[in-house]
């Protein structure tokens, strides 16, 4: 069995202005985003967070993400989330979810989500949006 060391981030909750309809974009409402990052390689017994991700940042680089821009897809929204994970950590991969509980959808629903999972392919680091 290979060795894969994974942190979760679960269930953080934002109130941002992503969507298709004027409303959504006018009034906003909650999203939640949960992330996996693999990491590249196993955390040693050293106890050093210079060995792992450090997770307060991952947080803050998706709360910027959501906060700081708007997207019509919340399927964009989890592209630019994985990306600048990628870009930005020591990883293997990443998978986000981004939730949206409210969604304006006719009919009775608990969630509707997106989900993506991306493998770092290497280690170059590309803007958002370039090819």
């Amino acid at each position: 069995m290979k060795e894969s060391d994974v942190i979760h981030l679960r269930g953080m909750e934002f109130y941002a202005y992503h969507g298709v309809m004027e409303e959504e974009q006018v009034l906003g409402q909650r999203f939640l985003i949960d992330v996996d990052i693999f990491l590249k390689k196993p955390v040693s017994m050293q106890d050093n967070l210079a060995e792992t991700v450090n997770y307060a940042e991952v947080y803050q680089v998706i709360k910027n993400c959501v906060l700081d821009q708007r997207y019509q897809l919340i399927e964009t929204l989890a592209e630019k989330i994985a990306l600048e994970i990628t870009t930005g950590f020591c990883c293997s991969g990443v998978r986000v979810e981004v939730h949206k509980p409210n969604a304006p959808v006719s009919g009775i629903l608990k969630d509707i989500s997106v989900e993506i999972i991306r493998e770092k392919k290497d280690e170059s680091i590309f803007k958002f949006g370039e090819q």
